[in-house]
Formats: structure tokens, sequence, C-alpha cells
């Protein structure tokens, strides 16, 4: 009983039976279209951004299974700020802002695949790709709010989401 995982990233709830997908699916003689519906049904509460998914194919029963990961932190951010895309230039082109809170939301949601120990850090990394992608969090450059957390200015909210994170979120 041979077993095959296609891994792919896809726009949620929008996955069209064309290529790449289709010539992969193929490959396994799968009905393409079964399985781009299970994977829309299953990406839905995704729509519109990008998310991970694992086919996992029976090769001999052509039996497959649909697990859907975290959408990307990009994505999650651009959701809670109502933008479309990354701002091109994030130095000079603002694209959107988010409250701390919403960043504190983004890391308890991608606890299970980040490598930070702490709700801290991992707020830090969060505050970066907002950076990144010309976002500003409580209408200011994340780069001092990271200044502003390691001083300890935000422990007092952090310290409200410290037991959802220590519970995994």
């Amino acid at each position: 009983m041979p077993k095959k995982t296609i891994k792919i990233v896809v726009e949620g709830g929008n996955v069209k039976p064309g290529p790449p997908l289709a010539p992969t699916l193929s490959q396994y003689k799968l009905n393409i279209g079964e399985v781009v519906k299970k994977i829309n049904d299953a990406t839905s509460q995704f729509k519109g951004m990008s998310v991970p998914v694992n086919i996992d194919i029976d090769t001999d029963t052509k039996a497959f299974e649909i697990s859907v990961g975290i959408p990307t932190t990009t994505s999650l951010l651009l959701k809670k700020a109502g933008a479309q895309e990354p701002s091109g230039d994030p130095a000079h082109k603002k694209i959107g802002n988010v409250s701390m809170d919403d960043v504190v939301d983004v890391a308890l949601m991608k606890k299970p695949s980040m490598t930070s120990k702490s709700l801290k850090s991992s707020v830090k990394s969060i505050l970066g790709t907002a950076k990144s992608i010309g976002l500003t969090v409580e209408n200011k450059d994340p780069k001092d709010l990271v200044k502003e957390i390691d001083e300890g200015k935000y422990d007092d909210l952090l310290s409200k989401y410290e037991e959802k994170w220590n519970k995994g979120a």
C-alpha cells in the first residue's frame, strides 16, 4: 500500500482544475474534479488567503485525504488589515494598519508552525513580517513596537494571552 503526498499552496476556496495541480493528480489516476472540490470545501474558511494543503494518496486504491495547514503569516496579516496584497515598497508605501491584538491573534494561530518558545518572541516575529509587507501596527512602525516590547510596554497585554499560548492556542 504505497502512499504518496503532494504538498501544494493554494488560494483558499478557489482551486481550479487546471495546471499545475491537474497534471500532477492525473499521474495517480485521481478524479481531478473530486479532489478540487474537496480542497475548496476544506479551505473555504480561508477564502482569498494562501493556504498549504497536503494531499495524501494511496496509490493502490486511489483513495486520498486532504489536510489543510495554517495560512501564511502574510495572508493572515493582510486579512486583518483588509489589504489585498503586500506593498511593493514597504519602506515608503503603507498598505494598512493592524492592532497589537491582531498581531497577538496571528501569533496564536501560527503557534503550531513557529519555532518561537514564547509568545513575546512570536509576536516580535509577526511584527517583522508586518514591517516587510508594508503594515503599521497601532499606527507605528512595527520596528518601534519591537523596541517597546523589549522595554516591557506590552507585558500587560501579552500576559492576557499567555494562558492561551501555553495551552497551545
